[in-house]
C-alpha cells in the first residue's frame, strides 16, 4: 500500500535530513532546496503535509504560499513554515495566507513530530468529516429528487383524473404548465417587486396543475354538456373552485406548506379577475395572489386556442388580441406586460405541439 507523502523544502540539506529522520518511519518522505523545486514536487504528487523554509534560493517560501493560494491548496493541504527568523511580520504574513503553524529552528524533535502530527490528524478529520458531509448531501439531494419526482407523478395522476372526465381538460392541463413556466420567467426577471425564488417558480408550475381538479364534483351532465351551458348549469360549474379547495384540504394536514399554498390559491382564484368581476371571492387587484394570476391567464389563452364544442379554434394572434384588449376579463397590468413579453413563446409553444403532438 502507498505510503502517505511529506515535502520538505529547506534550502540547508542537514535540516531535511533532520527532518526526514524523524518521518520517514511512518510516511513516504520528498524532498525540495527551493521554492521551484517545491512547486515541481506538489505539481506531481499530493502530500499529507508540507514543510516549507522562507528563505530560499529561486523562490522563496511565500512564492510557494502564492502559488498554492491561486490554485486553492490551502484548505485541504496543512503548511508548516519552518523558519530561523523570528520577525512577527513574516508570521502574520504567513498566517495571512493560511498556513497551519510555523516551527522555529533550531528543532526539538519530540516537540516538531507531535505538532505536525496533531496538525496531520487535524486536517485528515477535518477531510473526513467533509467527505461525509458532502455524501449525506449528495444522499438528502437524492432523496429530494426522488420525493419530487414522485410527487410530480402523483400531481400528474390525480390530474389525469380530470383528463378522463372532461371533454375540455385533455391536454390542457400540461399546457398549462408550459404557459405558466414561461410567465414567471418573465415576471421573475422584469418585475423583481413579487419576490420570486427559482423553487418558488417551480413550485408554481407544478401547482398550475391542479387548477381545475374541482371538475371531478362536477355533475356529468354538465360537466360534459355538448354546448353552452345555461346561467344555472354555470354557477354550478363555478363551484369547481371551491371543490378543488375542499379535497385539497381533505388530503393536506400541513396547511402552512409553501407548495399546499400555492395549489389553494391557483384552484379557488384562477378566475378571479383584476376588476372584482371572476368568481368565487370577487377578489379585485392585488388582492388576488400572483400564483393565481398568472394561471388565470394562461388557462384563458389555452381555452381560446384549443377546442371546445361551445366554441371555434381561435387562432394564436386572435386569442391574444382578445387578452390584451380585455374581452376575456380584466388581467392585472403587470400580467398583461409579461403576457405581451411572453407573445412568441406562446404561440410557439402552441404550434410546436400541434406539429409534433406531445404534451410533456
Amino acid at each position: 500500500m502507498d505510503r502517505q507523502k511529506i515535502l520538505i523544502v529547506d534550502d540547508e540539506e542537514v535540516n531535511r535530513a533532520i527532518l526526514e529522520v524523524m518521518f520517514r518511519n511512518d510516511y513516504e518522505i520528498l524532498q525540495a532546496s527551493n521554492g521551484q523545486e517545491a512547486i515541481e514536487q506538489i505539481e506531481k504528487n499530493e502530500f499529507i503535509v508540507i514543510m516549507l523554509d522562507i528563505v530560499m534560493p529561486l523562490l522563496d517560501g511565500f512564492g510557494v504560499l502564492e502559488y498554492m493560494k491561486e490554485k486553492k491548496m490551502l484548505d485541504h493541504t496543512p503548511v508548516i513554515m519552518i523558519t530561523s527568523e523570528t520577525i512577527r511580520d513574516s508570521e502574520d504574513r504567513a498566517y495571512a495566507y493560511g498556513i497551519a503553524d510555523v516551527i522555529h529552528k533550531p528543532f526539538y524533535p519530540d516537540i516538531v513530530k507531535r505538532r505536525v502530527t496533531n496538525i496531520i490528524e487535524l486536517y485528515q478529520n477535518k477531510h473526513n468529516m467533509e467527505v461525509r458531509l458532502k455524501e449525506q448531501e449528495e444522499e438528502l439531494l437524492a432523496q429530494q429528487k426522488k420525493l419530487h419526482e414522485n410527487n410530480e407523478f402523483m400531481i400528474d395522476a390525480l390530474s389525469s383524473v380530470v383528463e378522463f372526465r372532461s371533454l375540455e381538460t385533455g391536454e390542457h392541463i400540461r399546457r398549462i404548465k408550459y404557459f405558466t413556466r414561461v410567465l414567471l420567467k418573465y415576471l421573475a426577471k422584469y418585475f423583481p417587486k413579487y419576490g420570486l425564488t427559482e423553487e418558488q417558480m417551480d413550485s408554481i408550475a407544478r401547482a398550475s396543475a391542479l387548477h381545475d381538479i374541482g371538475k371531478i364534483g362536477i355533475p356529468d351532465a354538465i360537466l360534459l354538456k355538448p354546448g353552452r351551458l345555461t346561467p344555472s348549469e354555470f354557477e354550478v360549474m363555478k363551484k369547481h373552485t371551491t371543490i378543488g379547495c375542499e379535497i385539497l384540504e381533505s388530503f393536506q394536514r400541513d396547511k402552512s406548506d409553501e407548495f399546499y399554498r400555492y395549489c389553494y390559491e391557483i384552484c379557488r382564484y384562477h378566475h378571479e379577475r383584476w376588476d372584482g368581476k371572476g368568481y368565487p371571492d370577487h377578489l379585485e387587484g392585488d388582492q388576488i395572489p400572483i400564483s393565481a394570476q398568472i394561471v388565470a391567464i394562461a388557462d384563458v389563452y389555452d381555452a381560446l386556442v384549443s377546442e371546445r364544442v361551445y366554441k371555434e379554434v381561435y387562432s394564436n394572434s386572435v386569442a391574444y388580441r382578445m387578452i390584451m384588449d380585455g374581452e376575456c376579463g380584466k388581467f392585472s397590468p403587470d400580467i398583461l406586460e409579461c403576457f405581451e413579453l411572453a407573445k412568441e413563446d406562446f404561440f410557439n409553444i402552441v404550434e410546436v405541439i400541434k406539429m409534433f403532438g406531445f404534451t410533456d
